[in-house]
């Protein structure tokens, strides 16, 4: 945990969310923080000082004023030993005085007199959030370098529903935690796969494996905490979706396929794009490709404003290669958005590296039936016919503007020399093995790394562990690269 040893200023401002700093106040002690309040003369009134310092086991600063610092200069002293100011929640007004370096209490003046990071915590009612003037001031402080988290949206206590509440003490934890993370992926972006594939052998079933995502997961909260745009490609799993991760589910080894070239090709287009202006013929090209994504429940994300893009064009308005030949399939085509990269939603790079972490099935039913097949009277077992899946990572290395490869391999016998054919096989500069079926499912696992050079093991720690391990391993070849 990063948050171990480190000393928190606990801001706390005025409104009804004061109380989930209480909670706040507890996790980051649980993740071996230091936690000191400060709080407005307004936030006592919906949270006594008692309460933060019987939790902190600090005593609780409210006034400038404060005689109990020996040079009376509070605001100065309690943040020179720490190691960041956070303020939960921040009301609309104190976001106002922070953005405006306005200093009338111990809590804006010790933001201004602050040498540590500050971040901040939302939390108004949705108009006071949606208000340009709050807006303004947000993007000022973001300009300053403050972090900002959340807000969330959501029920609020004033009975409407909308943005502007904040984020639970948990998301704020995790969020904290990850702020201290060095940043060795700002600027990258991340494409990963994870999970399992399902092929339909009918309505109600089919052929997967044991593969529970855990893995891509992680690494995908990893890459995120690094800094990297992540985006997530995610079999039929149940995990949540990291914080700030794009998420994409699918369910066929097919529908995985066509999701990792779309996000490919929309990154070449919006590359080419933002290299010359957008041509009428771009234009055309766009519109014509534009279709529901969605429609069939293989494109569906959970988060980001970017539509995926089938057939979307590139600057001199040829079609990429994003286009599904299939008719059965031709219904989860991407949404083209016209003039998609002079767009605020557009990626702003191409993407630099891919982590096939997926276990992707190698067949599909290719007589998949319509009805559920029915046993027989003879005992006779149904003639299935299989056909070979494509090879996402093969296809993505092979690639003319192929970003740097990761795969895995999950062996169940002679890791190192399975995982190593693998690896020149698929083409790929670095592959990651393991045991498949001694992790499938754990929460612990030991990989192998395998590279031109040779390979070097990862001892068995937790996923997140070997995640974050992944990820610095990533940064410095993307840095050598």
């Amino acid at each position: 945990m990063n948050l171990k040893g480190k000393r928190i200023v606990l801001g706390v401002t005025g409104g009804v969310a004061a109380f989930k700093a209480a909670y706040l106040a507890r996790e980051l002690q649980r993740a071996g923080a230091t936690v000191q309040a400060v709080m407005t003369e307004a936030a006592t009134h919906f949270v006594g000082t008692a309460t933060f310092q019987a939790l902190t086991g600090l005593p609780v600063y409210t006034d400038q004023w404060d005689t109990r610092i020996d040079n009376g200069m509070a605001h100065i002293e309690l943040t020179r030993v720490a190691d960041a100011v956070l303020i939960a929640p921040a009301s609309a007004d104190f976001i106002a005085k922070l953005a405006h370096g306005l200093c009338d209490d111990l809590l804006t003046t010790l933001c201004l007199a602050r040498n540590c990071p500050l971040a901040v915590v939302p939390a108004m009612n949705r108009e006071m959030w949606a208000n340009p003037a709050t807006q303004r001031n947000v993007a000022m402080l973001r300009d300053d370098g403050v972090a900002i988290f959340g807000p969330d949206s959501g029920d609020q206590a004033c009975g409407e529903t909308g943005e502007g509440r904040m984020l639970e003490a948990e998301q704020i934890a995790e969020a904290m935690d990850a702020f201290f993370v060095p940043k060795t992926l700002a600027g990258r972006r991340v494409l990963i796969t994870a999970g399992p594939t399902f092929e339909p052998i009918d309505p109600v079933r089919g052929i997967t494996n044991l593969s529970s995502g855990r893995m891509g997961f992680a690494i995908a909260r990893a890459c995120r905490r690094a800094g990297a745009d992540v985006t997530l490609i995610a079999g039929p799993v149940s995990l949540p979706t990291p914080d700030g991760v794009v998420r994409i589910d699918v369910t066929t080894a097919e529908q995985m396929h066509r999701a990792v070239m779309t996000e490919l090709d929309i990154a070449r287009a919006v590359a080419r794009m933002r290299e010359g202006p957008v041509t009428a013929a771009t234009r055309a090209a766009n519109e014509a490709a534009a279709a529901d994504y969605g429609a069939s429940g293989a494109g569906a994300r959970s988060a980001g404003a970017r539509g995926a893009v089938g057939g979307f064009a590139d600057g001199d308005g040829d079609p990429t290669s994003a286009g599904d030949d299939d008719p059965a399939l031709a219904g989860e085509q991407a949404a083209a958005a016209v003039d998609y990269g002079a767009s605020a939603a557009s990626p702003k790079r191409g993407i630099d590296a891919f982590i096939s972490v997926a276990a992707v099935a190698d067949w599909r039913v290719a007589n998949r039936s319509e009805q559920k097949l029915k046993k027989t009277d003879d005992g006779g077992a149904p003639a299935l016919e299989f056909v070979q899946n494509p090879d996402i990572l093969a296809e993505v290395a092979r690639r003319p503007d192929a970003p740097y490869c990761v795969g895995f391999a999950a062996e169940s016998e002679d890791l190192a020399a399975n995982a190593t054919a693998k690896r020149e096989r698929k083409g790929v500069p670095l592959l990651v093995a393991n045991i498949g079926h001694e992790t499938f499912g754990r929460d612990e696992n030991e990989l192998l790394l395998i590279d031109a050079h040779g390979s070097r093991r990862l001892p068995r720690a937790s996923k997140d562990a070997l995640a974050a391990a992944l990820a610095t391993e990533l940064a410095q070849r993307l840095r050598a690269r």
